[in-house]
């Protein structure tokens, strides 16, 4: 029934506490309090105690007023809830809950929750003020996730009423493909050539084996004078452009490719697993790594960096 009726509730961006979208029930304390009245009431009308009589209805008008203190205590407050930073499957997400109070009335005992939690976390809002809740939650698979709905709450001041609100975020998170605990070793000999290939042997310059053109002002002992001999027996003096030297500042590295095929699993999740293990690894060694889906509908080309890291860690989450 809860499930329900909290699909009824709209999505909204930010959310603003009015008469509509507040609700009331008496708590436990409210319960036990209304039945104590009722026997007071009872005892006074056979007894015939003015006293009594006088007990109850000050205690039933204390209740009644701590109604309306409850809800100035939330009436005009406004929500937002801002989306996480990106995680991966299985960890907490982090959802922070902005508390606006636009009138010169402080709020006091404020309970921020999830909709499916029992745990609060209570906090104050001075006059024009605004707070931050954190909330976590967790990420339980990949791919965009919606934030939790988000109830406030209020029992000031007597606790014999609950009040409270429901605040459904229009906002999604994006969560990363969990990466696999103990993955085997990157493919170091996949490259885009195939298996054992080194055509993609080359410089961050581009060029081939770890070597490029003589620039002027280079050291004679990086001089390549093995490929540069035939040049310097025709062209001794013009024949500079033909020198070559080895590219100490730019190693060769290796364009790897990160394939769905490679990983030797069945399972699409066990390999997007995999794979995000992989690029993890591959960034931290300052790899320059590709990435290809199973079905080939993903496809980046080879790149380090952390964007690229970010670009190859969504196409896994929304693959």
């Amino acid at each position: 029934m809860r499930l329900w009726w909290l699909g009824k509730l709209a999505h909204s961006s930010t959310h603003t506490i009015t008469r509509r979208n507040l609700y009331l029930l008496p708590t436990r304390a409210g319960c036990m309090l209304g039945l104590t009245l009722l026997v007071l009431l009872v005892a006074s009308i056979n007894f015939q105690l003015n006293l009594g009589f006088l007990l109850t209805f000050m205690l039933t008008g204390a209740a009644l007023v701590s109604i309306g203190i409850g809800y100035r205590n939330l009436l005009g407050l406004q929500l937002s809830l801002h989306a996480p930073q990106t995680q991966f499957a299985g960890q907490a997400l982090r959802v922070e809950l902005r508390i606006d109070n636009p009138s010169r009335r402080a709020r006091y005992a404020l309970g921020v929750r999830h909709y499916q939690d029992e745990d609060y976390s209570m906090t104050d809002v001075g006059a024009q003020a605004s707070t931050t809740v954190q909330l976590a939650v967790l990420a339980q698979q990949r791919g965009w996730q919606p934030l939790p709905a988000v109830v406030v709450e209020t029992r000031f001041p007597l606790g014999v009423f609950r009040m409270w609100t429901v605040f459904r975020s229009s906002e999604n998170a994006l969560v990363y493909p969990s990466p696999e605990a103990h993955p085997p070793p990157l493919p170091l000999g996949i490259t885009d050539a195939g298996i054992g290939s080194s055509v993609s042997l080359r410089a961050a310059s581009g060029e081939f084996d770890g070597v490029r053109g003589y620039r002027r002002g280079d050291p004679l002992k990086l001089v390549v004078w093995k490929k540069a001999a035939s040049a310097m027996a025709t062209e001794m003096g013009t024949g500079s452009s033909q020198f070559v030297v080895r590219d100490n500042q730019h190693q060769a590295q290796q364009d790897l490719w990160l394939d769905a095929s490679h990983t030797g699993l069945a399972e699409r999740e066990a390999q997007l697993s995999r794979l995000t293990a992989w690029v993890l690894a591959a960034d931290q060694q300052s790899l320059r790594y590709g990435l290809r889906t199973q079905t080939g509908s993903v496809e980046i080309t080879p790149d380090a960096g952390a964007e690229h890291r970010l670009a190859c860690l969504r196409a896994l989450a929304l693959a």
